[in-house]
């Protein structure tokens, strides 16, 4: 966590630096999230949990074709399952909501009237709400659970925090319209439990347009 909170400021001392002209950016889309260091049994059961995010962004030029994007970002994520056998079926969600803070280097590439854009960089995310449900049947009797999930306490159901990094591509249009997708790769251990089998992180597959001031 150190170091990744050392390259954040590594980056935005960086671009404060810059002499070039900064412009700015909103872009939105659609998470398809799921959940990492799952059981064999449940990656068979494990399907995509769809979200959405909206983030607003600046870009810096610090080089020729070659910028600093530091944003601020709400994201959707989680996980979903669905199970059916002989004498059992049922479903399971968890949703996410959490407030993002990506700072992403990003290198433009001349392509027709625009530009081909490829980037990376780290993010630190903090959950700020979340709802976990399932319902189904065994055996013929039917059940429902439907609740809040905690981030604090003795009995909180996941971290507060999460921390990644984050890969892009797309495409931006000579008029400033954007193109573009992207992956979350979460590195932090979402589980309160120390135990090593119930670690998990986020993964999360994005597409969204925008559009660059």
């Amino acid at each position: 966590m150190k170091k990744l909170l050392l390259s954040f400021g590594a980056v935005v001392l960086l671009a404060a630096g810059a002499q070039a002209q900064t412009s700015y950016g909103l872009k939105a889309g659609v998470n398809l999230g799921k959940y990492s260091n799952q059981t064999e049994e449940a990656k068979d059961y494990q399907k995509n949990n769809v979200s959405f995010y909206v983030t607003g962004f600046a870009d810096i030029p610090v080089a020729p074709q070659f910028s600093i994007q530091p944003g601020v970002s709400l994201q959707g994520k989680g996980a979903k399952y669905e199970a059916t056998g002989d004498n059992v079926s049922g479903t399971s969600s968890t949703n996410t909501m959490s407030v993002e803070i990506p700072v992403n280097a990003v290198y433009y590439i001349p392509a027709g009237t625009g530009n081909v854009f490829l980037g990376a960089g780290p993010y630190v995310g903090f959950n700020i709400s979340g709802k976990t449900k399932a319902e189904g049947a065994l055996g013929g009797v039917e059940g429902s659970v439907d609740r809040d999930l905690k981030f604090s306490g003795d009995n909180k159901d996941m971290n507060l925090i999460d921390a990644g990094v984050n890969f892009l591509g797309g495409y931006k249009f000579g008029n400033g319209l954007l193109i573009n997708a992207g992956y979350g790769l979460g590195l932090s251990n979402l589980s309160p439990s120390d135990n090593s089998d119930n670690k998990f992180s986020n993964r999360v597959l994005s597409f969204g347009l925008g559009f660059q001031f």
